[in-house]
């Protein structure tokens, strides 16, 4: 319950209801091992922000290089996927280094594992990306080839209702 102190959940039921294509993203983000929760609430919009929050970067997300355009440039071993790819399948949007940060302020999290965030485009454009972790107490930012993956490497994504 600390991670949503004074949120009215007859107002976030009530949204839900009024926008059943999020129910459909909600239900992806946990079939894919996100545990999504509600994390903050946009005064300026009236939107309510939910956030993975599994202990380690969702399960079923995984091995996964950053973006379709590093996914295909990639001539062998190719994973299956890109999380930008399966993010917009999903109709959620990867988690930017200060949400990543943010989130990180709620628990523990990516102890074991690590997260692709959303990168800057100067970044990408020179074939970069970048993830975050969280080891000896204290969160990492690092960057690697976009065309990259790694069974522990996956990523965190938002949907705002």
């Amino acid at each position: 319950m600390d991670r949503h102190t004074g949120i009215d959940w007859g107002k976030v039921q009530s949204r839900l209801e009024n926008n059943p294509e999020k129910m459909w993203v909600l239900d992806e983000m946990e079939s894919t091992g996100g545990e999504p929760d509600v994390v903050a609430y946009d005064t300026s919009t009236g939107e309510y922000i939910f956030y993975d929050c599994s202990a380690e970067s969702p399960k079923e997300r995984r091995s996964v290089c950053y973006d379709d355009e590093a996914l295909e440039s990639r001539k062998e071993h190719k994973p299956e996927n890109s999380a930008t790819g399966m993010a917009a399948d999903m109709g959620i949007e990867l988690l930017t280094e200060e949400q990543y940060r943010e989130l990180q302020k709620l628990g523990k999290f990516d102890t074991k594992t690590s997260s692709w965030v959303k990168t800057p485009s100067h970044i990408r454009e020179l074939g970069g990306a970048l993830f975050c972790d969280r080891r000896y107490n204290h969160v990492f930012l690092y960057h690697n080839g976009a065309e990259s993956y790694y069974a522990a490497r996956g990523f965190r994504g938002l949907l705002k209702v």
